[in-house]
Parts: C-alpha cells; structure tokens; sequence
C-alpha cells in the first residue's frame, strides 16, 4: 500500500515529543518484536513500550500472540525512558498477576456486570475471575434500578485483593469521581448565573429532580418545575427527560448548581392587572387550607387568599377546612391586588354588599362551602319504625 503521508507531516513526526502516560492509561497498540523475555509494542505517536513475554504464555507456555497483532494495555511505570505496561489475558495465572498488578499500581480494568448479589453486584472479569461491586461503589448516587447494571461493561478499580484472588472488591467511584470533577472544572469556566443549560433529567424525588447538564448533578427544586403548585413531581419529568432551564443558582463550594424551569415560562402575574380586577368575580380552586385562610388558585401561578375572618360569616371557626374542602371549585371576589409582593386578598363571592357598601352577616351562607355529610343510617327509632 503507498504511503500517502506528505512530506511535511513525516518531518513533524520526527521532531514530536513522545506521549506521555498517566499510571493506569489505556492504549490500543501493535506488537512489533518478540525476544525471549519481553514483547515490545508501538503506540504511535513515537511512543514505544514493553510488556513481560510471560503475560501472553497460557497454562502450557505456549505463546499466543505474534508480531502484527493489536493489543489493549496499560500504562504501568517508566524507567530509563523506557515504559513498563501490562494487559490482562484469560487464563488464571495471567489474570492473577494483572490483577496484583492492578491493585497494586491503581489500573482501572474492564469487567461485565453479572448479576445482583446481596448488598451488591457479582461482576465477571474474566472466565476464571469474578469480583463484588458494592452498590455504593457503582455510581455516585443511588441506584434506581439494578436490572439496568446486568450484562453491561464498565472500567473497574481493584479496591481489595486478597487470599490470592479468592477476595475482590472492585469500585466504579474513584473514576467517576475524577471524570465528574474534570468535567465540573470545564464548567466553572463556563457556567454564569441566568443562562439557559440543556440537561437529561437523572432521577426524581419528592423534593425536586436531579438533572445532569454535562458531567455535573444539578438540582431542580420542585418550585421551580413550574408556575403553578407540583403535588407529584413525578408526574412531570422520568429519568430520561431532556430539560431546558436557566441556572439560579451556583455554589461551587458546595458543589451545588440549582436550576429553573419556570423562568423559561412567561411570568402568569405579567398579565394578573390585565386580567383580574378588585371587585371581579372569578371561580377557583381550593389548593391549601391553613388556620389563617385558604388559598386558591385562580390559574396556574397565581393563588389567592381568601382569610379566614371572611369564611365564618359570624360563626368562630379554626381552622379553614372547618368550612371549605380541599379541590372544591368555589367563587372568589377580588378584594386586593399586591403585584409587587405578588400577593392577591380574596373574599367569597356572595358575602357583603357591593361597590363597597356595609357588610351584611350572611347566615349560615358559609354551608354551602363545606363538604357534604355522608349518608347516615338514622337514629335507633329511625331504625325500629323501618322495621315494623
């Protein structure tokens, strides 16, 4: 085959530095000698290494591999200008000596996720090797399903190692972590308070949902999912769900970033003086009772409180639901608009006279707010005249 490779780039490869390789690095390389003790190997990039001639003998001292081959290694140390790398093969006393050596110098290894044990995962690195992966190991946050895990691959760390292999403990941790914080230092560089981010939504609780906008776990609490009140948060976003928001927050110190998805809505009380009027009539929805009022909500993002001094009517009662039952459509009176505080003062619609006139005690009008009485079966004397 011809070379194509003009002049120019053969002369840049020749004055390259040579790679340089981090303890543990990953290469794909090609065997280009075979003496009796060592098999030597190109990188590219003018980078040449050395692996023990004994990591490619299997059981019966035959080789098994040959000059041309590609192989997968790692980095182990240097001396002299000279780098010392390892690659794990399946047979049992290979697997043994790279597995000390990968607890021993920190390589990560490659291993497919087998299945859920106690506490944990049972994790196959080769046909004669299996480890256990705690499942605080696994990831940096809870795990939500484990049945996700099965069959995969992963890169490993060899945490322990002992009674000759018998005892394994791997962990994902140590290089998440290191990812996580490479990529968190890319974005304290780029990240400013109130710009908009993209992100996949990671996992949901009741107090908000985690979203990942790159590397980094960012938080969106549940007020700020939308305008109007989350009973379920759940019920919005899944793992899985790709999110615009704005960042609101940024506490690098903490390693909190806290996110927005309301401030990418149009603000409901820009249009609150267009809409609603003191003195208009609308009907709403009950959304919260307190011993101070209720609170309904007359459109998503905007609530109103109706106080509990204009639900009793002459009657002294406690408490809201005294009177009025969560979810009931009722009609409101716009008694005050606050805009600035956000901030609307309700009152029943068919308490007090009009166009500012003298209150009139109502009665019992407050009956018509509570909740209907369940069907009793009657008194005892109800009951024997049924009988007879």
């Amino acid at each position: 085959m011809e070379d194509t490779k003009t002049f120019a780039e053969m002369l840049e490869e020749s004055y390259a530095a040579p790679k340089r390789f981090a303890v543990g690095e990953k290469a794909e390389a090609t065997i280009v000698k075979i003496s009796p003790e060592w098999v030597f190997i190109d990188l590219g990039a003018k980078s040449e290494g050395y692996i023990d001639k004994k990591e490619f003998l299997d059981e019966e001292g035959n080789l098994t591999a040959r000059e041309g081959d590609s192989v997968t290694a790692y980095f182990l140390s240097s001396r002299h200008s000279e780098r010392l790398f390892t690659t794990k093969l399946l047979s049992r006393k290979s697997v043994d000596d790279f597995l000390a050596n990968a607890y021993a110098h920190r390589i990560p290894l490659e291993a497919a996720v087998e299945k859920e044990v106690k506490g944990g995962f049972s994790v196959k690195i080769s046909a004669s090797a299996s480890g256990f992966c705690p499942f605080s190991q696994m990831e940096l946050r809870r795990i939500e399903s484990a049945a996700d895990y099965i069959g995969k691959k992963f890169d490993f760390l060899v945490i322990e190692y002992g009674e000759n292999g018998r005892n394994i403990i791997l962990s994902r941790r140590p290089l998440l972590e290191k990812i996580e914080q490479e990529k968190k230092s890319a974005l304290k560089e780029s990240l400013t308070k109130g710009m908009t981010v993209q992100g996949v939504v990671t996992s949901v609780r009741d107090f908000g949902a985690f979203v990942d906008i790159g590397g980094v776990q960012a938080l969106l609490p549940v007020s700020e999912m939308t305008w109007g009140r989350v009973e379920d948060a759940k019920s919005l976003y899944k793992p899985g769900d790709k999110i615009e928001a704005v960042v609101i927050n940024l506490d690098w110190e903490n390693d909190r970033v806290t996110l927005s998805f309301k401030d990418t809505l149009p603000d409901p009380w820009d249009d609150v003086v267009r809409n609603y009027v003191e003195g208009s009539i609308h009907r709403g929805r009950v959304s919260r009772l307190t011993d101070f009022g209720a609170f309904v909500t007359l459109e998503a993002g905007v609530d109103g409180l109706l106080h509990i001094s204009k639900l009793g009517r002459g009657k002294k009662i406690k408490h809201a639901q005294d009177v009025l039952a969560k979810d009931r459509d009722i009609d409101v009176k716009i008694e005050k608009i606050d805009r600035e505080h956000k901030k609307i003062a309700l009152d029943l619609a068919s308490g007090g006279a009009e166009n500012g006139g003298p209150r009139e005690e109502s009665g019992d009008d407050y009956k018509s707010y509570l909740p209907k009485s369940p069907k009793t079966m009657g008194t005892l004397g109800d009951l024997m005249k049924k009988k007879k």
